[in-house]
């Protein structure tokens, strides 16, 4: 449809620009997507954010390809609630454009409504909204953060992000302790990626799964005829990992001779490797990891002082999952999403076994949570995971009775039963009702933790006769 004034895409195109320069006097930038989620349109904002030309490099490409795919990939949980018609506010996440810095933002996201007669541009299906979340974001956020693969809306994990964004330009080195499955190989890449070395390999090595001898090689490699079986001349990690970032994974379990090696490395930037004397240089920056109490390793002996100082530059501890309670409902979501994808399955939890999960002390942490919820997507014949889905260790299995019984959840009938509707609107309801109780019935904060707006969590209190 055209008129005088032009083509109903040139309308659309000024009244898009004039909304863009509201939200960049806000201090808001714009990415408009398609409904194939391409970006489509980007305000001047976006620049701002970015860098000179980020908006331009932007258009045509793929969400998850400027937003990641945490949020907009496959499976993606914002790319999930805009194409169900829903929107999210304030996620967190780490967005880099072209060669740019990383940086950690707060995204909202809405899809686009097209009231008739309106000069709307047709191909914008959903808007986003971005600002700067690197000042902005504290403990009192309710909605979690999206840090490179980790999860987390609590104060000491968002600590540790803005931490690693705060050793961009460093090369010094890291020591990561925490107990196992807490994450610290997470943390240890995304040391990585957020460094000047990112374009550089990252190369892995557990210092606890080869004896000694073997280990020797496998850092430092070896000359043909070091050693019986060495048939011809190996590399090692150190030189596998020039330019980039060597992870050793449980340093703590190295061997006191490999130690003193490792020392050497680390105080001249020199090795040799096993069975030659030529001194080689070594370009990589060391991130070491351990689940050991290093400093009752000295006091025993068993590790050296001066290389506990040396790995210890920059100190990170990674909580256990039970000091960090209010990471364990966004974790969940997010690891349930990755187990679902491999599953092609779409399996939510009902409140009571949330419930369940909050109570547990998480021994194993993180890998527990994960490992917990493979085993619940295993056990669920139906579309809800009750109590009786989870493993006896959190209170689930069989001595656990679902919420609603008669409703055969858990079996597949909810799909077909009478009852099916009204045991839905029941977990609804109880699942409406947790948030409300664990926010104490703030409402914000409530619709904040199941993901809606308050307008929408209003409408659903009316709905299922919930009122303080």
């Amino acid at each position: 449809m055209t008129n005088s004034g032009g083509s109903q895409i040139d309308i659309a195109d000024a009244v898009m620009a004039g909304v863009s320069s509201v939200f960049e006097s806000l201090g808001r930038a714009l990415i408009c997507l398609s409904t194939h989620f391409q970006v489509v349109h980007t305000s001047d904002g976006v620049d701002r954010l970015f860098g000179q030309g980020a908006g331009k490099e932007m258009l045509g490409k793929q969400a998850q390809e400027v937003l990641g795919d945490e949020l907009f990939g496959t499976g993606g949980s914002m790319r999930k609630a805009l194409a169900a018609g829903e929107r999210r506010e304030g996620w967190g996440a780490t967005v880099r454009v072209g060669q740019a810095k990383p940086r950690l933002v707060s995204i909202s996201g809405a899809p686009m409504r097209h009231p008739p007669g309106t000069p709307c541009d047709p191909r914008v299906a959903y808007v986003i909204v971005v600002r700067s979340g690197e000042s902005e974001r504290g403990s009192g956020d309710a909605q979690p953060t999206i840090f490179s693969g980790m999860v987390a809306r609590s104060p000491s994990m968002l600590k540790i992000f803005r931490l690693i964004q705060h050793l961009e330009e460093s090369d010094a080195t890291v020591l990561l302790t925490g107990e196992s499955g807490t994450g610290k190989e997470l943390v240890a890449r995304a040391i990585h990626v957020h460094s000047h070395r990112r374009n550089k390999p990252f190369v892995a090595v557990n210092c606890g799964a080869l004896p000694g001898e073997l280990l020797e090689s496998e850092l430092f490699g070896h000359v043909r005829g070091a050693f019986t079986g060495a048939i011809r001349d190996r590399e090692g990690r150190f030189e596998a990992a020039a330019g980039g970032t060597l992870f050793l994974d449980e340093v703590g379990d190295l061997p006191l001779a490999l130690q003193v090696k490792l020392l050497r490395v680390l105080q001249e930037k020199t090795f040799e490797r096993v069975g030659e004397t030529e001194p080689r240089s070594s370009e990589a920056r060391v991130v070491a990891a351990t689940n050991r109490h290093l400093k009752e390793a000295v006091a025993a002996g068993d590790f050296r002082d001066d290389l506990y100082y040396r790995l210890r530059v920059v100190p990170i501890e990674v909580p256990p999952l039970r000091e960090r309670v209010e990471d364990i409902a966004p974790l969940t979501s997010h690891l349930l999403a990755r187990v679902n994808a491999r599953h092609n399955r779409n399996l939510r939890l009902s409140p009571d076994a949330m419930r369940l999960l909050w109570h547990h002390d998480w021994p194993g942490n993180v890998r527990e949570l994960e490992n917990t919820l493979e085993y619940a997507v295993a056990l669920t014949q139906g579309q809800t995971i009750l109590p009786t889905c989870l493993p006896e260790e959190l209170g689930g299995g069989q001595a656990a009775q679902p919420t609603v019984a008669a409703s055969g959840a858990g079996t597949g009938a909810e799909q077909s039963a009478p009852g099916a509707d009204s045991a839905e609107r029941q977990d609804e309801r109880e699942e409406v009702l947790a948030a409300l109780e664990k926010s104490h019935w703030r409402r914000g904060q409530a619709a904040s933790e199941l993901g809606i707006s308050r307008t929408t969590l209003w409408r659903r209190m009316r709905e299922l006769g919930l009122s303080n």
